[in-house]
Order: C-alpha cells, then structure tokens, then sequence
C-alpha cells in the first residue's frame, strides 16, 4: 500500500479551534470594538468564526487563518496595553500583516531592532500597514535617494512626509522642502486669482494637508514663514543645490524627462529626497515623456537609489479604491485602452 504524503495546503485548510483569553474585560471590550465591528473585520480577513464568552475568545476555521487571528489579536491586545488605541486602521493592518508583524532581521536598522516600524512625529505615531509600507519606510530611513511608485492611496507621499518630519525632530536634516509639479488633471482651469501664493496653493494643497495631520498647525504656519519647511512648485527648484534636507517630490509621473533630471541634481550634501507618483495617472500633454518612467528604466540597478513598488493590495483608502485600482489594472492587461 502506497504511504500517504503530507500536502501543506490540505493541513492549512482542515478545520481549527483555538481559544485566547484575555485577563483585562474592558482591554477586551476596545479590543472588540462597538458592536463586535473588530471581531467582524477579523472574521472576514481571516475566513473564519470568533465567538465571544465571557474574556475568552474562541477562534473556529482553517488552521492558518485561526493562528493568523491569534497573533493579530494578541498584537492588538498588547497594543491597549501599551496604553494606545486600537482603530479600524490597524486592525486593518493586522489583518494585511497576517497577525504580527516578520522579526527584524540583524542586518536592519537600529531605529527598527525592538520589533517595531514606526515614524514619530510631533502629533502622531505613524505605522505602515502593509509590508510594501514596511518595506518603504525601512527604504526611506536607510537610503538618501528612494522612489515610491505604485497606485494612489497607498501611503506613498504621506509615508515620505512623515519621514522628513521625524528627520527633522531629530535634527537629522535642518530643513523639509516639499514639491509637485503644476500640472492640472486632465482640466484647464485658466488663471487663477491672488499672488503666486495663491495660485500654487491648489496644486500643494495635498502636502499643506499631510503637514498638519503630523505637526501642529501653527507650528507648519511658523516653519513656513521661517523657510524651515517649504511647499513650491517644481518650477521653482531650477539652479538650487538642496544641502541638508529632506525633499519630497510628489505626482513626480507628471515631470517631464528634463524635469525629472533637474530634480535630481538638485540634491546637495547630506541631503535625501523621496520621489512619488503613480505611472498610471499622466496628465502630461500626448507625446511628452513621463521623466518618472525614464527614471525607472535609467536608474535601476544604481547603488544607492532605491524603487518600491505598490500594488492595488497596499491602498489603505476605502475598500472599494483597491478594487477599482484592480479593475483598471485588469482592463489594461485584458488590451484596455492604455491610461496617460
């Protein structure tokens, strides 16, 4: 009689019963949220069943799924502990990472050896949520020159932001210098009224936002008016060397080759820039290149410069933008007509 062989995917997808116990009921009452909402994202991210007795949960379902919920709810719950909220967000998070987050290996950073990928800023704690965004901010930290490329949504600019803050908090750069270039979307929105404050803001207005959402709003109203932290367009880093800072450029897929060369040169002594944008979303005229593509194709494989690429399962937007980012993406590979 032949002996039977052991199929890893068979084992994963036998039944599984687990239950965890809680000591703290009202720990385990945030940990659930209102209404068993938490317990419902788990259940749906992990395709199984939790049922709720008393300060136990019991997990019911696939092996890997129900170990998978245990370490992501255990990780949550040590969260509350630590004296720190548990939001829709991180269980989101927990659900992507498959419970806990892999251990640091020993070649990373020193900021990261506890374990832990966070970014610390004035107002917030920033954690990615995804292991590309784990991936891209150990990227952004480690290396002076670092491209996020991939669809809108997944944490690229606001990730590159909050970096530069935390760099300057820490006095690791004496200046944040944060820029896009002014192209419309697809719009002609014709000249705009007020100095050229005023008619850039509209075009920067996604930077102002992600600044106030890590730094006191007064503080970013002092900084600017001090030229500590500057908001311009691309036009206007022609000529400059950038020594000392951290730069963002954001929407970087509508700089134009030559654009997208200057911008590079810009970086002075001991000086970092980040580079966003999404490929898909050129609203640069018929026949003009996107000097993020060129980028892309000249610059691989150059020590020093890092590429990290997202994909529709990193957007951490309402469920429904993955899905639309997928669909598109699927038209595309299907012969769809071709997104500039």
């Amino acid at each position: 009689m032949a002996s039977a062989t052991f199929d890893p995917a068979k084992a994963e997808a036998r039944p599984a019963e687990r239950q965890i116990e809680f000591p703290d009921n009202r720990l385990l009452a945030e940990l659930c949220g209102g209404f068993d909402r938490n317990l419902a994202l788990m259940e749906e991210g992990f395709d199984i069943v939790i049922a709720r007795r008393g300060n136990h949960l019991s997990l019911h379902g696939p092996a890997d799924g129900v170990e998978g919920a245990a370490t992501a709810l255990s990780s949550l719950y040590e969260r509350l502990e630590a004296g720190r909220s548990v939001e829709k967000g991180d269980v989101d998070a927990a659900i992507r990472m498959r419970g806990a987050p892999p251990p640091p290996d020993p070649g990373q950073l020193e900021l990261f050896r506890g374990g832990k990928v966070e970014i610390r800023t004035r107002r917030k704690v920033v954690e990615p949520r995804t292991a590309t965004q784990r991936a891209y901010v150990h990227s952004l930290f480690r290396s002076e020159l670092v491209f996020g490329v991939g669809p809108a949504g997944t944490g690229k600019t606001y990730l590159a932001v909050a970096a530069a803050v935390s760099m300057f908090m820490e006095g690791k750069v004496d200046r944040i210098v944060l820029s896009r270039p002014a192209v419309e979307a697809g719009e002609r929105l014709g000249f705009l009224p007020g100095d050229m404050k005023d008619k850039i803001d509209p075009y920067m207005q996604p930077l102002y936002d992600a600044l106030k959402d890590l730094l006191p709003p007064k503080q970013v109203e002092k900084y600017i008016e001090e030229k500590v932290i500057e908001i311009a367009p691309l036009a206007f880093m022609r000529g400059r060397t950038l020594s000392d800072a951290f730069v963002v450029l954001d929407e970087a897929q509508n700089t134009t080759e030559m654009q997208m060369k200057m911008f590079l040169t810009r970086l002075g002594e001991g000086g970092r820039m980040a580079i966003t944008g999404d490929p898909s979303q050129i609203d640069l005229p018929r026949g003009v290149g996107s000097g993020l593509v060129e980028a892309e194709r000249v610059l691989a494989g150059v020590k020093g410069i890092e590429f990290v690429r997202f994909s529709a399962v990193d957007v951490i937007r309402h469920p429904l933008v993955a899905k639309i980012v997928q669909a598109y993406d699927a038209d595309r590979e299907r012969g769809g007509a071709p997104a500039r």
